[in-house]
């Protein structure tokens, strides 16, 4: 019984030693808040994205996955991207369009005199 009530004491100080080392009653103050994990290598600023920007990007776990914010940042600045490459491929095929209907038209005929035209 003896042995007992000392093991109940035992783990009651032992218990309380850790509550106030995590709550901060030590010397040492309470525990340093963990900065969360960032996205290490985002994506550039400096240039468009490229194939191996998209391949290379991992992104860092968070209690339940992702960080939606690095996520939601990451496929954002992918659709504005896609969006403005789409809009330059469909300018410059229009353009290409016009060009190939402007070649395809018959060149007047020079070799006529002006005034066997009117």
């Amino acid at each position: 019984m003896v042995m007992f009530l000392f093991l109940v004491i035992a783990l009651a100080v032992v218990v309380a030693a850790v509550t106030l080392a995590v709550v901060g009653g030590g010397e040492s103050g309470p525990l340093p808040d963990v900065a969360p994990e960032r996205l290490q290598d985002p994506l550039p600023d400096d240039r468009p994205v490229g194939r191996e920007d998209v391949e290379s990007l991992r992104f860092p776990l968070a209690v339940r996955g992702y960080r939606m914010s690095d996520v939601d940042d990451a496929l954002g600045r992918l659709g504005a991207e896609l969006a403005e490459r789409d809009a330059r491929i469909a300018g410059l095929e229009s353009a290409l369009a016009g060009a190939r209907a402007a070649a395809a038209r018959p060149a007047p005929d020079k070799s006529r005199h002006p005034e066997d035209q009117q």
